[in-house]
């Protein structure tokens, strides 16, 4: 459903034919990077977002940023923890990078690249972007995407924001995005009730995002599947590990089979680590970061097996939302 408020309104392009995919990506190698077990099955993006346990807006209360480097650093063996079963997978996905972590480990940063994986962008410091000045944004999303395609040597084209905080309070983040060179967004949640996110009534489909000005960049939307007149979150993360599997593989179904588009999955490396320390919090907070995170890689496991996959650019290059350079 489309939102009322024109700036947060995705349209709505009908995929275009492979002919138009950039020559080496789009539909052959996004199919091919499931195997031939994937078949005919539609091709959705994975994503990794690449924080650390102490960077989560979970447990900000509790945790100060000048804490940060004195925090048991666990990210990189988590990330390749999930690279290794992406390896074993044959899957490819879109690892989007926080700055911080990228500057500590440059080493980790090219590794996911010369595996396979597309870099992109998670900010740098995961603040929730409502909470900052314009220009504190554009300082650190600069920061964080010139780091990154330095370590790399290639453009950073797509973008994802803390805890998904783009919402109609923080739309003027788009013109950021737009004028620092990113060609996508995957920020925002079409759902409503959510403490930090969500944008109430945007639309589910993949196309062009308008900013305040005019200007649209290429919105991929977190995938949210209709339950009796409501949209649940289905991406992944959090609700991947609360949620029970059969509703999570019911609602990507759905997407895939009834809506006929792709969904994008998302998850954390500390989602996989169930002996990360545990910090003191509320009730709450503990309950959405620590549940199930012993379920989590047997969950990935399954919903790797389940569907086909490939990296956010393949997927958009393929329907046509992107061209090649």
């Amino acid at each position: 459903m489309a939102s009322q408020n024109p700036r947060a309104r995705i349209a709505q392009p009908a995929p275009a034919p492979a002919s138009q995919a950039r020559p080496g990506e789009g539909a052959s190698t996004a199919t091919q990077s499931q195997g031939t077990a994937a078949g005919s099955k539609q091709v959705n993006a994975f994503s990794i977002d690449v924080e650390d346990y102490f960077q989560v807006a979970a447990l900000a209360g509790a945790i100060s940023r000048e804490s940060w480097p004195d925090r048991e650093y666990r990210v990189e063996a988590n990330t390749e923890r999930i690279l290794k079963l992406l390896d074993e997978t044959q899957v490819r996905g879109t690892f989007f990078v926080l700055g911080w972590v990228a500057e500590k480990s440059p080493s980790l940063v090219k590794r996911i690249a010369a595996a396979g994986h597309e870099i992109a962008c998670h900010g740098h410091s995961h603040q929730l972007i409502y909470s900052q000045t314009p220009d504190v944004f554009r300082e650190e999303t600069t920061r964080a995407k010139r780091h990154l395609e330095d370590v790399i040597g290639q453009p950073v084209l797509g973008y994802r924001a803390a805890s998904f905080s783009i919402t109609k309070d923080s739309l003027w983040a788009l013109e950021t995005l737009i004028d620092l060179g990113f060609r996508y967004d995957s920020s925002i949640f079409p759902i409503a009730g959510h403490d930090r996110y969500g944008i109430p009534g945007a639309s589910v489909e993949i196309g062009p995002v308008t900013a305040p000005s005019g200007r649209t960049i290429v919105e991929f939307p977190m995938s949210a599947a209709m339950f009796f007149g409501v949209q649940v979150p289905v991406s992944g993360g959090g609700y991947f590990r609360i949620l029970p599997y059969w509703l999570t593989r019911t609602g990507l179904k759905q997407i895939n089979e009834q809506a006929g588009r792709p969904f994008t999955f998302y998850l954390h490396p500390w989602e996989v680590d169930p002996g990360q320390p545990r910090v003191k919090v509320k009730a709450f907070s503990r309950f959405r970061h620590y549940t199930n995170l012993h379920k989590t890689e047997g969950r990935l496991r399954r919903v790797l097996g389940d569907f086909a996959f490939s990296t956010m650019r393949d997927v958009l290059t393929a329907r046509g939302h992107l061209q090649a350079p």
